[in-house]
């Protein structure tokens, strides 16, 4: 055996005189040394503990040895603690060291103690030096420690002081910092007990309050790297248990995808129309003509309605097809696929503005096929999306940088083939009625298996099947199908489902999805997907077959499996394909192909498993069941399933592999089976537990009365030995359970506000690296083993690479944490935990997960799903489930769809079991970790001899006795049950068998029950240390009481209690227990919380009277209850709460009365307060008297606040009182007021506005007396004309470029001109800052991210992470480069004033406006559930303005002395009245952006609605037609009265020709907390002031006048203007210019300027300042109640109020839309050359074309011209002197073209359409009889393109290929330009050609210019072209006669010969007609 002994000899250099006593602690296990008595310098011990111990010793355990003062009453004092870690005893067996010990401080004492360590190990042998694993410890700072043993061990004497904080005293053990789990020990072995890991706050706090008292602790270099660690409990007081299935219930989901344009889309003069397709539907933006870049920008919107994973697995396919029209389906030109799940990971859930790359499914060897520009974003209930600001957007014209594809994937795709190779199939279920086998049987005489099964194999939108086996359970199918598709693909799953072939419908009978994330990784030693071959297990519904299966939805893959349905052999591989191969299959069609079978071995050798199991308790049995007997069978794969498992096997296979045979059957049902004396000989399973009626526990539960006897079950199956796979995830899943739980307690301590948060991290992260390093030790084992697959092997190398890294990183991070970065590293240390989770997920299935299911009437009523790899059993304890061989509980669920809402809350049963899964060989070790003091009792007929059979029951005769008291204090924000929006709560505790209720308290939501439940003589069987170690969960359940009917359930929550054995001491620190916040939960949605605690006291020999007292029901009022006794109860102290009293606001109707006389009751904890009542709510509904306060008793500790409530009531007659709705408030923090600081001058008049304690918590600016001077700029702050921010990413070649335009001379702009300037001037220059501010923000991330991985890069030194850095730096780099770039390309800007625009409501900007008036929502009506779909917005009834103050008294009197204080007022001073008061409103609306469609045609004819209390404006007439970004630009006045109309609301609705309008969506705005609101809402205050132009003064009041006013109201001293441009305010000096400018441009004095410095620097004020609201725009998101949380469009705006008692503003400004810009572009055509010749001649054979020239700006319907044409032109020479002229209308802030035109002839108006400016030029080649041919093309964009070449030579392709390099021209800037430009082609291989050149001539003029210098067109006048100077035909005669005729004569006269000749056929007609018809009307008259 291996042991482990310790030989402690003595302990020197002690202080004082005392008993001694030691503790040595090693795995979790203590041993207690004799008291040494009496002793002072040296205690001599002189004793021996030795371990035994089960897995080899391990160089990174620790030994930890602690001395204490010993005392017989008090608990030990300790003297220190010393650890050391056993890395040289591993390697030499024996050591002897004396050396130093530590206190808790962490610092090294005197004390010394000397120790001699032997280990045994097994084969004598010892281990060996194992690098990397040690911990590095922190050099120590400050040489703070002297130690006298050799280097080695000093390294580890320190563990990082894992010690330090354990909270350790006598009887506790201190946690084995080191090591994932506890060893069991053998029985025999003495055990004392191990101290429970919750770590002991209060202790904690102690101990670091004596640290903190000498300095801050993070000064202290020790205290710096303190880490607490604790070893993996399962003994949480939160024990985290998820009740319902969160998948498989739909959920509303919307995909807005908006196509912007496509661009070099393959083909010659096409017309593409793009279909954007999601799963079924599909939609279709407009055709648009002869063009290779259409531009569309057209908006669609899906709408769903799925589970999540339909949704994620759906594909978005954008395809772009050519000429598509009603008659034919068009060509397809190339698909884009990506599944919705990919965008839904991406940032935001969003691709902006992103270019997706077409490629042909049809021919792959085809390169790209163009590319579409596209939004496309995924909104699930409640995402809101940020949409960056949709303005003119100019910037996205790098397509390559911004390709449609998630981060981490190359540009350039290529295309693979995925082979999904099906082999066979096991143990599929029957699926047909056997009545039609049975008279198939009497017919034919056969026995046929009833399932006709085939593989279904789906991806990326593309379905596969494989040939249908006819009747077979285990179907063999040897086939692959194979898929073509771009790799990496954007589509994650793969999905793979077994079907039954049936000649009505084909039903599944089980679905597996494949996730590639998991059979592949894309690092650099990455690896391509594969898989198997390998089993992988179908789950879904149980098996017996029915017709109409209730639960097919579960064989479809939605929701958790209840029942095993078949295993599957399959594998997977990829191969990527080399395109350019000759042979190669070019399309993407699936194909199925045979391939040969495997080897029965290739998946593993097959064991025999034997699966254990005990029923220790089972309680909670929903009463609906509970009157019929009970019994539960366990079931694996199909083994143990008794009712409808084993199919009858249709081929005779052997026995032993695929389970029982008939007999047996028969037998198991009874529970009894015979064996043989032969040792190993087939056990018969036993499956199931005997049947046993339940007995009552309370009203709603039943228990079965299991007490001593447990029944047990056991299972023997054969399985492929795939253990290693499960034993790798097992480590990983503990390494995440045990960091989850750590970071949980870092995020509670932080929570809590509990001490050194960062200490508990460094333990995280230490227990990490440790982790990750053990595992890497581990898993290299078994590598030779049979059925490894490839994915194992390289599964195998990423997870050991991975966990290597995140060891290293974890020891990096370990030591940056410190009380600041705390947070960062949190976020830091999650990743790991997702990426832990990712990994220890194992795609390749081995043994099928065990199912659990009640049974009652042979029917299956509920289960639970235990993964098996939980429950394996491994030697290395590490490699164990977490679950094998320990007591857990489990709740039982309804299967499938029953589980969803209301039936799925209720518990069905809630069972102890224990469970042990291993080899059948391992099989001695199945009983270890059942609680003790058990005797077994094997099946009946045993024979005596057998001892190896396992037990059928178990019978306990150690029993302990137990009471357990729970103390229920209080719950808060319960769900509403009630229609009042109330509840009548009462909670239920379950405990074991027993359960009690507490009182029920009526009417509230947040009951204090403030009672003890005592639950006496609870029995627990099993050795009383294990009990300690793990109790039993507690189960509380809050009900809401109804007078009739049962009580309904709210919520449940589970704890677990501190136990105390009869031999500890009740006192700190682990009693009394601590009052704890537990999570209410109610299905998935959280239903409250609850403060509680739980202890459970063990009853010894002398009865209850050795318990802690319970002192009586001290209440005489409240009977027999028990209150909470006092030590755990919080302490109290006297508050005062004062309650602000403003108003009620939209109270609701109640019973369809109107609410007139309503009052409010506010109560908090007992206490509480009315107002007065408001006589006539309809005239006013302000209330009279303002404050009024109560006290109240409050514990001190403030998270344990009680809620306080408010709730409103309608006085009717006869003294009746309605309650109208409720509103709780369930932290008071934010309402603490605290004292204002004394430094601050005058500092009493802080309590100015309110109190203004909430805004500014109370920690105001110290301001010294002397005067502080703020230097403003003399300008005011409009933009420069240089941008501030510059990034030096700006290469040399770009420097270059730049000089190079200059050169040009194309950058001077024109100065604006002011006349041209207005408010639209303003909000674009407003929306650049906006852009470029975000730039420079994610510009300045980019940099900060790449600070910190170079720093981890630089101290992890492993190549990996650096080159991933690597890649990282390089895109961050781009996206600094693209910010540069965005900075330096912009020209440079001209001065104008800008104003904010806020890309969301101006109220999350500042606080909801609530700086001293609240508004609470009341609430009436029972709250909805989730799946009801029922926002809370619905129970909204009304809402209650006012606020709250609280305060511990006394109060110090300085405040109430203070001059002016009224004392009626309280803290809420200087609060304006609140009588009626008559307001002018204005509202401005800008633009909508993104509306959802409303018509079926995907538009929508948007207008405006406004409503304020009774007055509505409509906007109809002005509706704009068919756009879902219409520009408004419009104001409203309207007047109101405040405070009756206070609520705006602004709706966009859809004009409708017939029918009712819809509304798009609505936004509200409290316009009454904005006038009141000290940041000065009423009217924003611009950035300079001018008093006439674009910029002009909206305001009534000028600044000096709200300067003098906001003085004076802040009783501050000011304003004072001095001389030279100064103001003194308070003692801040502010500098400003002071000349103003009148409309005449004459200059005069004003001291306006500098009063706007100090508005605009208001902040700065001491005191009372905060930043006054500038002049802005702010951004809405349009909500329509139908569909809640989803956002549907976007609306710009701004409100302006003005008060009716003060002088009237001005006229509004005029923010009309700008009216496009009439210009017309002239261009012409002088000469074409080097067109490519297409015609051949007749006769010479020579190569021609008849060229002309084609040119069109809006479309080509619209205005397209042609030149004349240039015949015959023998070298692409063309000459033409051709003018068109584009007359068109130009918005230039935006850069489009407006055209107005009908949409179809059915349309209603005109619809307008913003369109870039791209000039089109044409040449084609003109054919008389066939249709002219096109040559070649070239787009210009009027705003940038490339200067044409003086020379047709310097024409050339580098013009288009080259444009993002060459200097570009606007033509608006231009006006006039000459020069040669490249026609392009593509030729058959997509590539660019150049197939001619023009020499062109663009002119632009405005209207005006255009009418007086008129132009013609052609040729013709005014201001004429001459004639062109064209070789001339006139040999043709004789060459071609024909053909000459065919020119001259044909081509002037066509129409009129054509014209001609249908007269002539006419006339002839006619004369037939005539001539004819006197013959025929003979013949008729004489009936011939």
């Amino acid at each position: 055996m291996m042991s482990l002994m310790v030989h402690l000899k003595t302990v020197a250099h002690l202080r004082g005189k005392a008993d001694r006593i030691a503790r040595v602690t090693f795995r979790g296990l203590s041993f207690y040394s004799h008291v040494a008595e009496n002793c002072e310098e040296v205690a001599h011990f002189n004793e021996t503990f030795r371990w035994p111990i089960a897995s080899r010793l391990d160089g990174s355990e620790m030994l930890a040895i602690q001395v204490y003062n010993y005392s017989k009453v008090f608990s030990n004092r300790l003297v220190g603690t010393f650890c050391m870690v056993l890395q040289k005893v591993a390697e030499e067996g024996h050591l002897e060291l004396t050396d130093t010990l530590i206190d808790d401080n962490n610092t090294s004492i005197k004390t010394s103690v000397t120790i001699e360590i032997r280990y045994q190990p097994m084969d004598g042998t010892v281990g060996v030096w194992s690098d990397g694993e040690f911990l590095d410890v922190p050099d120590d700072r400050d040489g703070m420690f002297a130690f006298e043993t050799d280097s080695l061990l000093h390294k580890f004497t320190l563990l990082s002081s894992a010690v330090s904080f354990s909270s350790i005293r006598a009887g506790k053990g201190v946690f084995s910092a080191m090591k994932l789990g506890k060893i069991k020990i053998s029985k025999d072995d003495h055990k004392k007990g191990d101290e429970p890991a919750i770590l002991d706050m209060e202790d904690l706090d102690r101990k670091a309050i004596r640290l903190a008292g000498t300095m801050e602790p993070d000064t202290i270099s020790l205290a710096s790297v303190t880490a607490v660690t604790t070893n993996v409990s399962n003994k949480r007081s939160k024990p985290d248990i998820k009740m319902e299935p969160g998948s498989g219930r739909p959920v509303d989901y919307q995909i807005s995808i908006t196509v912007i344009e496509a661009r070099q889309l393959i083909g010659l003069n096409m017309d593409p129309v793009v279909c954007v397709e999601i799963g079924d539907d599909k939609k279709y933006t407009s055709m648009k003509e002869s063009t290779n870049c259409p531009y569309y920008n057209e908006y669609f919107v899906f709408d769903f309605h799925v589970p999540p994973d339909v949704m994620f697995d759906k594909i978005i396919k954008l395809s772009v097809i050519h000429s598509k029209n009603l008659l034919r389906s068009g060509t397809l030109v190339g698909t884009f696929k990506m599944d919705v799940g990919t965008v839904y990971s991406q940032p935001e859930h969003q691709f902006y503005h992103k270019w997706a790359i077409l490629s042909d499914p049809d021919d792959i060897t085809a390169g790209c096929k163009g590319y579409v520009k596209c939004d496309i974003a995924v909104v699930g209930k409640g995402d809101n999306i940020k949409t960056p600001h949709k303005a003119n957007e100019t910037d996205e014209d790098d397509i390559e940088g911004n390709l449609l594809l998630p981060e981490g994937i190359p540009a350039e795709r290529q295309w693979a083939r995925f082979y999904v190779k099906v082999y066979r199939a096991e143990g599929l279920p029957k699926m047909n009625t056997s009545i039609m086998a049975n008279v198939k049987k009497a017919f034919i005489g056969e026995n046929r298996d009833l399932v006709d099964p085939y593989v279904q194999v789906q991806f990326a939108g593309q379905k596969g099947k494989t040939s249908v086996q006819k009747s077979s359970y285990e179907p063999i199918w040897n086939e692959q199908v194979i898929f073509t598709e771009l790799f990496p693909p954007l589509c994650k799953r793969l999905k793979v489902q077994i079907r039954d072939s049936d000649k009505v419908t084909d039903v599944a009978i089980g679905t597996h999805f494949i996730d590639l994330r998991k059979i592949s990784n894309d690092g650099d030693k990455g690896f391509l997907p594969t898989l198997g071959p390998a089993w992988v297990n179908m789950y879904g519904s149980t098996r017996q077959y029915t017709l109409m299966d209730e639960h097919q939805d579960l064989n479809e893959g939605l929701g958790e499996g209840v029942s095993f349905r078949a295993r599957l052999l399959l594998s997977i591989a990829v191969e990527i394909l080399d395109t350019t191969l000759p042979d190669i299959i070019s399309s993407t069609e699936v194909q199925i192909e045979t391939i040969s079978n495997i080897s029965e071995s290739a998946t593993g050798k097959m064991e025999e498993f034997f699966l254990f199991g005990s029923f220790l308790e089972a309680t909670m049995i929903d009463r609906k069941i509970g009157d019929k007997a009970i019994s539960f069978e366990i079931t694996i794969g199909n083994y143990g399933n008794q009712i409808d498992g084993v199919s009858k096997l249709s081929s005779t296979k052997k026995k032993k592999k695929d389970g029982e045979s008939e007999e047996e059957e028969n037998e198991l049902i009874q529970n009894s089976s015979e064996d043989e004396a032969d040792e190993d000989a087939d056990l018969v399973s036993v499956s199931c537990t005997p049947l046993m009626k339940p007995v009552i526990t309370d009203r709603n539960y039943f228990h079965l009365p299991y007490f001593e006897k447990k029944p047990c079950v056991y299972i023997k199956s054969w399985w492929q030995d795939q253990r290693r796979r499960l034993y790798n995830s097992n480590m990983m899943d503990k390494i995440a359970d045990k960091l989850e739980e750590g970071l949980n307690d870092v995020q509670e301590i932080i929570k809590t506000e509990k001490a050194f948060p960062e200490r508990r991290l460094r333990g995280v992260l230490e227990e990490l690296s440790v982790g990750c390093s053990r595992f890497v030790t581990l898993a290299n084992k078994d590598v030779n083993q049979a059925g490894r697959t490839k994915l194992d092997r390289e599964r195998l190398k990423s997870c050991m690479r991975e966990m290597d890294s995140m060891g290293q990183q974890a020891k990096q991070i370990r030591t940056q944490v410190k009380k600041n970065t705390v947070r960062d590293k949190l976020k830091l240390a999650q990743n790991f935990l997702q990426k832990l989770r990712f990994l220890a997920d194992e795609p390749q299935h081995s043994i099928p997960d065990v199912f659990v299911w009640m049974m009652s009437n042979n029917k299956r009523i509920a289960y639970a799903r235990i993964p098996s790899k939980d429950i394996l059993y491994s030697i290395v304890d590490e490699e164990t489930g977490k679950d094998c061989g320990k007591v857990k509980a489990v709740f039982l669920k309804l299967p499938g769809k029953k589980s969803f809402g209301p039936a799925g809350w209720t518990v069905q049963a809630k069972l102890e079991l224990y469970l042990w899964l291993g080899l059948n060989k391992q099989r001695k070790d199945f009983l270890s970790g059942l609680p003790n003091g058990f005797e077994e009792i094997k099946a009946a007929k045993m024979g005596p001899s057998l001892q190896s059979v396992p037990p059928v029951s178990l019978v306990y005769n150690m029993k302990q006795v137990f009471q357990l008291r729970a103390h229920m204090y209080q719950a808060r924000s319960l769900f509403a049950a009630d229609s009042s929006g109330l509840s009548d709560p009462f909670a239920r505790v379950f405990f074991s068998t027993h359960s009690q209720v507490t009182e029920v308290l009526s009417e509230t939501l947040c009951p204090t029950w403030d009672q003890l439940l005592v639950f006496d003589d609870v029995e627990l069987f099993g050795e009383a240390s294990e009990l300690r170690d793990d109790p039993p969960i507690i189960v509380v359940e809050i009900y809401d009481q109804d007078t009739v009917g049962k009580a309904e359930f709210i919520g449940r929550t589970f704890a677990k209690p501190t136990i105390k054995m009869c031999d500890e001491h009740y006192g700190p620190p682990r009693f009394p227990p601590q009052l704890e916040y537990y999570q209410v939960y109610r299905g998935n949605c959280t239903a409250g919380e609850l403060l509680a605690a739980f202890e459970l006291l063990q009853i010894g020999q002398g009865g209850r009277a050795d318990l802690p007292p319970l002192e009586g029901p001290t209440d005489s009022e409240r009977g027999p209850i028990l209150p909470v006794p006092l030590g755990i109860r919080p302490v109290l102290s006297r508050y005062r709460i004062e309650v602000l009293f403003w108003g009620l606001r939209d109270l609701k109707r109640i019973n369809l009365a109107q609410v007139d006389r309503p009052r409010v009751d506010i109560e908090c904890a007992g206490r509480g307060v009315q107002s007065v009542l408001i006589q006539n709510y309809k005239k006013n509904p302000n209330f009279s008297t303002l404050v009024k306060w109560f006290e109240v008793d409050l514990p001190e500790n403030e998270l344990l606040h009680p809620p306080l409530n408010i709730r409103v009531v309608d006085c009717r007659a006869f003294g009746r009182f309605i309650l109208v709705g409720s509103h709780a408030v369930t932290s008071l923090r934010r309402f603490i007021y605290s004292a204002p600081d004394k430094n601050s001058n005058n500092w009493a008049t802080k309590l100015m506005n309110g109190y203004m304690v909430l805004t500014n918590g109370g920690s105001q600016p110290r301001s010294s007396p002397s005067d502080i001077i703020v230097n403003m700029d003399s300008e005011p702050p409009i933009q420069k004309m240089d941008t501030v921010v510059k990034l030096d990413a700006v290469s040399d070649k770009e420097k270059k470029k730049k000089k190079k335009k200059k050169k040009g001379g194309v950058e001077d702009e024109d100065e604006t001109d002011e006349r041209v300037l207005d408010w639209w001037s303003k909000y674009f220059a407003s929306i650049e800052t906006l852009k470029e501010n975000l730039r420079a923000q994610e510009a300045a991330q980019a940099e900060a991210e790449e600070r910190e991985d170079l720093e981890i890069a630089a101290e992890v030194a492993g190549s990996k992470t650096k080159e991933k850095s690597k890649e990282k730096k390089n895109l961050k780099d781009k996206k600094k480069g693209q910010a540069a770039d965005g900075f330096e390309k912009r020209p440079v800007k001209a001065k104008v004033d800008e104003l904010v625009v806020y890309n969301k409501e101006l109220e999350s900007e500042f606080g909801s406006f609530e700086d001293w008036l609240h508004t609470f929502n009341l609430y009436r009506g029972k709250a909805g559930d989730d799946d009801e779909h029922v926002l809370d917005d619905d129970r909204i009834v009304g809402r209650f303005k006012g606020s709250l103050c609280m305060y511990k008294l006394p109060l110090s009197e300085e405040i109430t002395r203070e001059a002016g204080f009224d004392p009626s007022m309280g803290m809420f001073q200087s609060i304006p009245h609140n009588d009626p008061i008559n307001v002018l409103v204005r509202v401005y609306v800008v633009r909508a952006t993104d509306l959802h469609p409303a018509d079926i045609n995907g538009k929508a004819d948007p207008y405006i609605v406004i409503k304020l209390g009774k007055s509505e404006v409509k906007d109809k007439e002005n509706y704009i037609s068919k756009q879902l970004n219409p520009v408004f630009g419009k104001s409203f006045d309207i007047e109101a009265t405040f405070p009756m109309e206070s609520m705006l609301t602004v709706s966009v609705y859809d004009w409708d020709l017939v029918g009712t309008d819809d509304l798009i969506g609505e936004t509200k705005i409290d316009l009454e907390n904005r006038f009141y609101s000290k940041y000065r809402a009423t009217c924003g205050i611009s950035s300079s002031y001018s008093v006439h132009g674009y910029n002009v003064w909206r305001d009534p009041m000028k600044p000096s006048q709200i300067l003098a006013k906001l003085c004076k109201d802040g009783k501050i001293n000011g304003p004072h203007y001095g001389p030279g441009g100064k103001v003194k305010v308070a003692n801040r000096i502010f500098h400003g210019p002071t000349e103003l400018e009148d409309e005449n441009g004459l200059k005069k004095q004003s001291e306006e300027h500098l009063a706007l410095t100090v508005l605009n620097h208001w902040e700065e004020i001491p005191r009372v300042g905060c930043k006054l609201i500038p002049e802005h725009v702010e951004t809405r998101p349009l909500l329509n109640p139908d569909k809640p949380g989803i956002e549907q469009g976007r609306i710009e705006m701004w409100v302006d109020m003005f008060p009716m008692d003060m002088p009237a503003p001005g006229p509004a400004i005029d923010i009309s839309p700008r009216k496009p810009k009439r210009y017309e572009l002239r261009v012409i055509i002088w000469n074409t050359d080097e067109v490519i010749l297409e015609d051949d001649d007749y006769f010479t054979g020579e190569k021609s074309s008849d060229i002309f020239v084609r040119g069109w700006l809006k479309g080509q319907q619209e205005d397209k011209q042609d030149t004349d044409v240039h015949y015959h032109s023998l070298t692409g020479e063309g000459n033409f002197n051709w003018r068109f002229v584009f007359p068109f209308d130009y918005l230039m802030a935006e850069e489009k073209i407006v055209i107005s035109k009908k949409e179809s002839m059915f349309s209603w108006d005109e619809t307008e359409y913003k369109i870039p400016p791209r000039l089109t030029l044409q040449v084609w080649d003109a054919d008389h009889f066939s249709a002219d041919d096109f040559l070649g093309a070239i787009e210009l964009d009027l705003n940038r393109f490339p200067r044409g070449a003086k020379t047709a030579k310097q024409c050339s392709l580098d013009m288009i290929r080259n444009e993002q390099e060459l200097p570009t021209i606007s033509i608006f800037k231009q006006k006039r330009v000459k020069g040669w430009w490249p026609f392009v082609a593509r030729d058959e291989n997509d590539e660019m050609e150049l197939t001619g050149k023009v020499e062109a001539e663009l002119h632009l003029v405005t209207a005006e210019e255009a009418e007086k210098s008129p132009v013609g067109l052609g040729r013709n006048e005014p201001d004429p072209l001459e004639k062109p100077n064209r070789p001339d035909t006139s040999l043709m005669w004789f060459l071609g006669p024909l053909k000459s005729i065919r020119y001259f004569i044909w081509h002037n006269y066509r129409w009129l010969i054509l014209k001609a000749l249908g007269l002539i056929l006419l006339l002839l007609m006619l004369g037939l007609f005539l001539y004819s018809i006197p013959g025929y009307l003979v013949k008729k008259m004489l009936g011939a």
